[in-house]
Order: C-alpha cells, then structure tokens, then sequence
C-alpha cells in the first residue's frame, strides 16, 4: 500500500474483511476473491465483494460517509480468483475503456473431465443467456441475443481422467469457460449446473489465476498471480509450483 494511514491496521484485518489484498494504492486495490461470494451486489442481497471492499476502506483509513469503490469486471459467484477495484472515479473510467479496449488479460486455471488429444486449443462459439434460470446455452449465431464467446487453452498436466489446463479469455460473457468446456465434453470439475453426472461433485475448480492490465495513472503494465488453494480437491492432485513464472 502506498497510503500511509492505516498500513499496518490494514494487514492485521484482512482476514476480518474475509479476502486478501494483493495490492494496493491511491488509485486501485486487487484483492483475492473468495469462491462463492458474488463480485457485487445482486437480486439475492447476500453478502458481496464490492460492499466487503467498501467496508474494509472506511474501516481502516477512518473514511467518513460513503466510500467509493468502482466495479471493473466480474468473476461468477463460484469462481475465485483475482480482482481489481478502483478507489477513484477517474481510474475506474480509464480501467474501464481499457477493458473495452482489451487491454487486460485474463487467465484462469481450471481442472476438466477427460483428457485432451491436443495440448492446445481454441473454442469458438455463440452463448445466449436465459434470464429465467440464469442459465447460458450454446446457440447459434443467427438467434436473437447471440453473443459470440472464444478462449484459447492450454493443456498443463493430466491425472487420471483429469487435466488442468490454463484457459485465456479472448470476450468476458456469462459463464463462458464453464458453458464452452462442457459443450466441448470436457465439463469443469465440480460443476453441477453445467457438467451433470460427469463433472464431479465438489468445489467448482474454476480459478481466475492471473491478471493483467495497464495502472491507471502510473501507466505501467501490471500483472497479479494467486495460484488456488493447493491443499482442496481437485487442486491438490496436481503440481502448481511452477504455474506462472515463465508463462
């Protein structure tokens, strides 16, 4: 953090807040955030990032009245991973136009059902979204609210009848990976909405591992890694130690 009030207050209560901060600035906080905990506020007005984000900034700089924490992207609720808020107007509207631009650079890490016959790959197809169920299907290009989705991924390691794969996003819709994959018979581990019998029960293994963007003010090309927990399943079957230091 460059802020000086409150730095050491700010680390003591981290685990209070119930998410981590990986960095921090006048300008933007990145903060880790928690598997099934929505990214803002939603029609279920449960307990949600943003607002977590809002109270640990008033709490530790003694901020009075509202406190202002602008919304950049989203993670579904069942995904973890790495985030960033801005602490400003001004930076949340240039974060903003560069995520319009594409500027930043998504990755996630994600264990599949199956194995792969190629360690690399790209799916292209048209998602659409049905508000009932909140459920996004794959269509075709011609139907009405079709959205083209694509990613690129990339095969780690295999054990069993599993992969970890790191996936990049190339458009941000919906439940994209999960919808993708499992129209690719290659369901996420734990995704019981989309995968069905075949994606195992457990914890969605979905995980928002790398993010890259260019800092608002300063300008410089900023990346965050936050590997998931190595000790849950499915993780813990497989070798993350070296995940994100060469790629």
């Amino acid at each position: 953090m460059n802020e000086e009030n409150g730095q050491n207050t700010a680390e003591e209560l981290q685990k209070t807040f119930g998410f981590s901060v990986l960095y921090e600035d006048n300008h933007i906080i990145v903060v880790l955030k928690p598997q099934n905990v929505a990214s803002c506020p939603d029609d279920s007005g449960d307990d949600n990032l943003l607002d977590m984000v809002r109270r640990y900034l008033k709490t530790v700089y003694h901020k009075p009245g509202n406190v202002y924490v602008g919304l950049i992207h989203r993670l579904d609720r069942p995904t973890g991973g790495v985030m960033v808020y801005a602490k400003t107007s001004k930076a949340a509207s240039r974060l903003s136009e560069s995520l319009r631009r594409g500027d930043f650079e998504k990755r996630y890490l994600t264990v599949l059902c199956g194995t792969f016959e190629s360690e690399r790959g790209s799916l292209t197809d048209y998602l659409k979204k049905n508000p009932v169920n909140n459920m996004v299907y794959i269509c075709t290009r011609g139907d009405e609210g079709a959205k083209e989705a694509t990613l690129d991924y990339a095969v780690l390691q295999t054990r069993d009848r599993y992969t970890l794969a790191e996936v990049r996003l190339h458009t941000g819709r919906s439940h994209q990976i999960r919808v993708q994959m499992a129209g690719a018979s290659h369901p996420v581990f734990g995704d019981m909405r989309y995968g069905g019998a075949n994606a195992q029960k457990g914890k969605l293994a979905l995980w928002a591992y790398s993010l890259s963007f260019t800092h608002p003010v300063h300008k410089e090309r900023m990346r965050f890694i936050a590997l998931p927990p190595e000790e849950e399943v499915p993780w813990k079957n497989f070798d993350l130690s070296q995940i994100g230091k060469v790629r």
